[in-house]
């Protein structure tokens, strides 16, 4: 028999859409905040020429800077003020997740619910601050030996480079905790989702010039389409696929004597714990030299050329490496933000426990056993979606815009936010079944 829940997610409708005032204010302050968002990706940061910039991205394709102009919305390539993006902030928040584990005084923060949360939040704000300006001067530098892109050379530039870049950074991150907080879903999400979605448009005309001037056949370009959903598919699969874990309550005496729990819940463990945080890491540290090469091109020693040309995009080697540090990522990142024995001592506080297994250590043992395998279906999983693109690109000649990365993000972020947009429906539903109570109480 399906839930109440479930049967009011079934009768989902336009009109009731139009009935939840509040989450029509949300979609539209969401949207509104993504657009001022992407209009920062087309404002040039001062002092440097963009024509400049345009002809020496060209040269440095198929680099780290692809990577992070993905990330920015494109912002890149425009030199644009948000062309740091929301990176600094991701990196800041993976830093602090890894301090809380290092540092007592962090990991009982996290411990204090919502005060320690906002302690928390601040020092990845601080982080983020640190992290952006540090970044920014290494823009500023780097530009500035990256043929004439730069006008005026020296420390004012580099200034100027180092607060409009930073600052672009903290205004896409408080961008993002509004989103969170007045909008629907992941802020910081739903802005890199942005930024790659406005690119769709781009991409779906340069495939169909590409099958205009006979680039790619007819067959081939529908055989891509039909791939891409079915690889949509397959991501949608997984990333909804849980183990749960049976947990059951013990029943308890409450006032006259009546007997209350005996309860059974299931402890939902995901297939991805670690999200799109492997893939984004590994292709960033297998791309580096690729970078730094581009940068100085002319003065590289031979050994880095070696180098560059077996990390290059759908050599062996790079796909490999790729492979096994996704692998790897997943494993490292899903320890860092699922802790197994605190799960159990939580499990214990509150009376829970798996049947047949032992409250305490025994339960930690036992979660960690099953998500430690869920987790190599998971990294496999990930290794296979990001590998196919290069794969399809580079030995079938078969022009794949979009890499496994951001179909990934694409996914998820839609999928978390279509799951917050229907809580919202739920929640108003149940409300208009609760005044209508009333009201019949009322009248009786």
């Amino acid at each position: 028999m399906a839930s109440a829940a479930e049967q009011l997610a079934a009768n989902f409708s336009f009109q009731n859409l139009g009935k939840a005032t509040e989450l029509r204010q949300r979609i539209f302050f969401t949207l509104g905040a993504l657009i001022v968002a992407r209009l920062g990706t087309y404002i040039p940061m001062p002092g440097i020429d963009p024509a400049e910039v345009a002809r020496q991205l060209t040269q440095q394709s198929g680099g780290l800077l692809d990577v992070f102009n993905v990330l920015a919305g494109g912002a890149v390539s425009r030199m644009a003020i948000f062309s740091l993006g929301i990176m600094p902030y991701i990196s800041a928040s993976i830093i602090i997740q890894l301090m809380t584990t290092v540092f007592p005084r962090l990991e009982e923060l996290k411990k204090e619910g919502e005060a320690g949360r906002k302690i928390i939040n601040q020092y990845t704000r601080y982080g983020t601050v640190a992290l952006a300006a540090i970044q920014a001067y290494g823009i500023a530098i780097g530009l500035e030996h990256w043929g004439h892109v730069v006008i005026s050379p020296g420390f004012f530039f580099r200034i100027s480079a180092v607060i409009t870049l930073t600052g672009g950074t903290i205004l896409l991150m408080w961008i993002g905790e509004q989103i969170t907080s007045r909008g629907v879903g992941n802020g910081i999400s739903l802005i890199i989702f942005a930024g790659i979605v406005a690119r769709f448009p781009q991409y779906i005309g340069q495939a169909f010039e590409s099958a205009r001037t006979g680039a790619i056949g007819p067959v081939t370009l529908i055989l891509g389409a039909a791939f891409v959903v079915v690889l949509v598919t397959g991501i949608v699969f997984m990333e909804r696929a849980q183990r749960r874990l049976l947990v059951q309550y013990p029943k308890r005496q409450v006032s006259g004597g009546r007997m209350s729990g005996g309860e059974s819940s299931h402890l939902p463990l995901k297939l991805n714990v670690s999200g799109v945080i492997p893939p984004i890491f590994a292709s960033s540290i297998l791309l580096m030299p690729t970078t730094i090469a581009g940068f100085n091109a002319q003065n590289i020693p031979d050994w880095l050329q070696t180098v560059v040309t077996y990390l290059s995009h759908g050599q062996p080697l790079y796909l490999v490496l790729y492979a096994l540090m996704i692998l790897f990522f997943s494993f490292f990142y899903t320890s860092i933000v699922f802790n197994p024995e605190e799960t159990a001592e939580n499990l214990k506080k509150y009376g829970g426990f798996i049947p047949g297994i032992r409250p305490g250590k025994k339960t930690a043992e036992h979660i960690d056993y099953v998500l430690t395998r869920i987790t190599v279906i998971g990294a496999l999983y990930l290794a296979v979606v990001c590998l196919i693109p290069e794969i399809v690109t580079s030995y079938y000649n078969v022009p794949f815009y979009l890499g496994g990365t951001s179909i990934l993000i694409v996914v998820s972020v839609t999928m978390d936010t279509v799951a917050q947009i229907q809580s919202h429906l739920i929640a108003q539903q149940y409300e208009g079944l609760i005044k209508k109570a009333k009201l019949r109480g009322a009248r009786r």
